[in-house]
């Protein structure tokens, strides 16, 4: 079954989402810098289940709008996006499964709203609860104070770092997939960058691709991204404050919905964690059922083991 768009309108901003199939919501909201595309191997699995697949374009990405302030890509804001969507398609309810920002999304999302979304699987950030300041002034201090580059720090500046990728989208994309990825090199993605470093400073870019990512596969992100740009992917990041402050009401609250986590050994991103993730998760996530972590598997978790993921995620939903 080929999947069709639809369009769900959230306050002012229209987003748009890839369907396929019928019956109970399953949405799938994707990281950065991505699209709806990244869950293209889970869309026909989940929907044979049983399940409406739908994954989104979150807003600034893709087909869905782009509104230009900061503040409009702050955390209350997209997780009312997955409100009107759950209300729109889910007849109130839906199943959350979010990678990379989308894990993010997907967790404080349950935490807010545990009658509209029942559960919440997520991929290469785990939940831990929310720390004791805005976690951007926590790498300001191990990364900018120390004179280390940390991509979070250099997207703060409004423009940098879209004139940066919008100048070479493709390269741009290739770059970041790649040295990220379980099949780069350790020191693909340098970790003795500078303060001052641009984003793609370093970063190889492969004569021939891994297999799980196609030629076609890349036209369809850079297509997207050559269309919709870089800043509202970008204003996620710059709104930490604004989102610290908003969750900080729900600093005491757990998520009690069955859950779900899925990353790699090879993921940087779960590396920024630090020890003991599962039993740190296992606190505020009180009925997590399964913590998986994929040997050799980089950030791409849901497109480079698209097949372990499946039977990890149809396993879970199964049982809900």
């Amino acid at each position: 079954m080929a999947h069709e768009f639809r369009y769900v309108q959230s306050g002012d901003c229209r987003l748009r989402l890839a369907i396929e199939g019928d019956g109970p919501l399953v949405l799938m909201v994707h990281g950065w810098p991505e699209s709806w595309y990244s869950w293209r191997h889970q869309m026909g699995p989940i929907s044979r289940a049983g399940y409406t697949a739908a994954a989104l374009d979150v807003r600034g990405y893709g087909g869905s709008d782009r509104p230009w302030p900061i503040e409009a890509y702050d955390m209350q804001s997209i997780v009312g996006d997955l409100q009107a969507i759950a209300d729109q398609l889910g007849d109130g309810k839906a199943i959350l499964i979010g990678h990379d920002w989308g894990a993010p999304i997907v967790w404080d999302s349950a935490l807010i709203d545990p009658e509209r979304f029942t559960a919440v699987a997520a991929m290469a950030i785990p939940y831990v609860g929310q720390g004791k300041e805005p976690y951007i002034e926590r790498a300001r201090k191990r990364y900018t104070e120390k004179g280390r580059f940390f991509y979070q720090i250099y997207i703060q500046d409004e423009g940098i770092a879209e004139a940066e990728l919008e100048a070479d989208v493709r390269g741009g994309l290739r770059r970041i997939y790649y040295s990220i990825s379980g099949d780069a090199p350790p020191d693909a993605w340098p970790r003795d960058k500078v303060h001052g470093d641009t984003l793609l400073h370093r970063l190889p870019d492969p004569e021939t691709f891994p297999a799980w990512l196609t030629d076609t596969d890349i036209d369809y992100f850079v297509k997207e991204f050559e269309g919709s740009g870089f800043r509202g992917a970008f204003n996620r990041y710059r709104n930490f404050h604004r989102d610290f402050a908003w969750l900080s009401q729900f600093a005491d609250r757990k998520i009690a919905q069955p859950a779900l986590f899925i990353s790699g050994t090879e993921d940087m991103a779960i590396r920024m964690f630090g020890r003991d993730i599962e039993s740190r998760m296992r606190e505020k996530v009180t009925d997590l059922r399964g913590y998986h972590m994929l040997e050799g598997c980089g950030h791409w978790t849901q497109q480079e083991r698209p097949a372990e993921v499946n039977a990890l995620l149809l396993e879970w939903l199964g049982g809900l």
